[in-house]
């Protein structure tokens, strides 16, 4: 069997950002998007960041997931040291203050040096947006994406029907 380069680096600056990092790497396991899952942080470990993050356009990844709470300058860092796209996921981290160091510290790049930020806790988001990048060349993955959306859109008809049902007074159909 070929190996298969990961075509996702999902990248996250401690294993406490574990439980939001995998909702991206859920997302892409649906669609059959091979990635990589690393732990590396832009302050105890910006070498190991530097000698990963340098290497991945050669190992064939596409597009960096990159998630960190608190000061959250791993995304950053990462599209430092890459052109390749960088999506970040601020991360509400138990030293957060609610999550908006985080977001700010993501959002708020220097010109030149992009992160395309998603909402907080928002790595689900993140993989989406990746899959939608990577679709633009792969007609499957695209297909994919169609249908996942679609699923989306039938369960609002669904949904849309079932409150129909409710029942009050002064509710008018």
């Amino acid at each position: 069997m070929e190996a298969v380069s990961p075509l996702v680096s999902i990248i996250m600056g401690s294993s406490s950002d574990l439980p939001v990092m995998e909702e991206a790497a859920k997302f892409l396991e649906q669609m059959q998007v091979p990635f990589e899952i690393k732990i590396l942080s832009a302050h105890r470990t910006p070498d190991m960041v530097k000698d990963h993050v340098s290497g991945l356009r050669q190992c064939g990844v596409k597009i960096v997931i990159a998630g960190a709470g608190g000061a959250a300058h791993l995304p950053g860092v990462i599209a430092g040291y890459t052109t390749l796209p960088v999506v970040g996921v601020p991360i509400k981290a138990s030293i957060s203050i609610d999550g908006w160091d985080s977001i700010l510290s993501i959002l708020q790049m220097p010109p030149g040096i992009p992160v395309a930020t998603v909402g907080l806790n928002a790595a689900r988001n993140a993989a989406i947006m990746a899959v939608q990048i990577l679709a633009l060349e792969d007609g499957n993955m695209a297909q994919r994406l169609e249908l996942f959306r679609q699923e989306m859109r039938e369960k609002i008809v669904i949904a849309n029907e079932q409150v129909k049902n409710l029942k009050y007074k002064y509710l008018i159909d």
